[in-house]
């Protein structure tokens, strides 16, 4: 059985040594804002395996020389086009499944006053009456 990367198990000291880090830099990110991990019910902090590879991610980024802003505005991008694919992906689910239904088939004709009638994929508006005729002349 797999571990849930999201599932808060580490308490500050074990994900501080997972990470390579202090356990205050985990407070100091925390109260930044930059990686917040879960809380128990005495406020302790639990952080998952996603929150230590993100804290490892903050520490390469950081050696770069890219400042705490700046890395918290990365990871912020980063979470913002995760959610936009994810999004992206959804959509195109509905209109794969839009498309194959019978509503994606239909025909749309002008009614007499102007309104549009939705017909099946074959059909003709019945009766005669209500569909716009455009008259065209003889050649």
């Amino acid at each position: 059985m797999a571990i849930d990367p999201y599932a808060p198990i580490f308490v500050i000291s074990v994900a501080a040594e997972l990470a390579e880090m202090h356990p205050q830099t985990l407070r100091q990110y925390d109260r930044l804002g930059i990686v917040s991990p879960s809380r128990q019910g005495g406020r302790q902090r639990r952080y998952s395996q996603r929150d230590v590879e993100m804290l490892r991610e903050v520490q390469r980024l950081s050696k770069d020389g890219v400042s705490l802003e700046g890395i918290r505005r990365i990871l912020e991008l980063e979470n913002q086009v995760a959610a936009l694919r994810a999004r992206v992906t959804e959509l195109q689910a509905e209109l794969a499944n839009t498309q194959r239904t019978s509503e994606a088939r239909r025909v749309f004709a002008a009614g007499m006053a102007g309104d549009v009638v939705s017909l099946a994929r074959g059909q003709r508006p019945e009766p005669r009456s209500q569909a716009l005729v455009v008259w065209r002349p003889q050649r």
